[in-house]
């Protein structure tokens, strides 16, 4: 399997981080991860075929991984501007959006204000409602955030135990190596900083997601995970699912039963991949 080149460039008044797993002449995929993410999410879907079909544009978004963490400005219009910023750098035409939970929902945005760039649009396990718990079902993962580890053993060590861990695979090595910064004392924290992973959870609850949905014409592919992520519930009901597809214009449904993380490893990222390349 090729290996990406890593980049970081200057856009928005920030710089943002990306990897690109370069195949030319196949079609482009521009990858979002989720809320508290980096864009090592999908190595998972990558290593499993994905970077095989197509040219791969996987984004840092701002506020996480290697790209800056500005104090302010989380809102789908600054993510747009960086994501515009990159598209440009990279000369990429006829878009397919990937966008995997909070990813999702900034891609139903992206999607309705720049249809002629964004040409279908796959939701990894998001919509425009979610289980009413969510924000309690989160905690397993916005708890690491703000803590100081005593080492990097440690720190994955509270990883594995999360309850919606329900298996480790290799491919999730890359992603939370990722996730963390070493101090100078050899103790590690998350790069990502509460405070601002709670500007971007405000500033989405205020959009209306529902109706981004409802606007998009292009084919839209929505994947719902409906293992149980925690609290023995998933994220996205698979009535959930259904229902906002049904708010789609031209959508399709598939269920995994890996739950909001799992599926994108493991035996539930080849069944992923293998339908991303049947509907690009």
């Amino acid at each position: 399997m090729q290996e990406p080149e890593s980049y970081i460039i200057s856009v928005n008044g920030i710089r943002l981080h990306y990897l690109h797993y370069l195949n030319p002449g196949k079609p482009v995929l521009l990858l979002l991860h989720g809320l508290t993410a980096n864009c090592w999410a999908f190595e998972g879907l990558v290593r499993n075929g994905l970077c095989e079909h197509y040219e791969l544009i996987i984004p840092d978004m701002r506020g996480r991984g290697l790209s800056t963490h500005p104090a302010f400005g989380y809102n789908f219009k600054d993510h747009t501007n960086d994501l515009l910023g990159l598209i440009k750098h990279v000369k990429a035409t006829n878009i397919t959006l990937v966008g995997h939970s909070y990813g999702g929902l900034l891609s139903s945005y992206l999607a309705n204000q720049h249809p002629g760039i964004f040409t279908k649009v796959i939701f990894l396990d998001a919509a425009p409602v979610m289980n009413k718990r969510t924000p309690e079902m989160l905690q397993a993962s916005l708890r690491r955030l703000d803590k100081i580890f005593p080492s990097k053993e440690a720190y994955l060590k509270e990883i594995k135990k999360a309850p919606y861990m329900l298996f480790w695979d290799d491919d999730m090595q890359d992603y939370y190596d990722a996730d963390i910064a070493t101090n100078p004392n050899k103790t590690v924290k998350p790069k990502p900083n509460l405070a601002q992973i709670m500007q971007i959870a405000i500033s989405v609850s205020k959009e209306p997601i529902g109706t981004y949905f409802g606007k998009l014409r292009q084919p839209c592919l929505l994947i719902c995970g409906s293992g149980l992520y925690n609290l023995g519930e998933a994220i996205l009901p698979v009535i959930l699912a259904e229902k906002a597809v049904a708010m789609l214009n031209n959508g399709s449904l598939k269920i995994s039963e890996g739950n909001h993380h799992t599926m994108l490893y493991g035996k539930y990222a080849v069944e992923v991949v293998n339908w991303i390349i049947e509907f690009v």
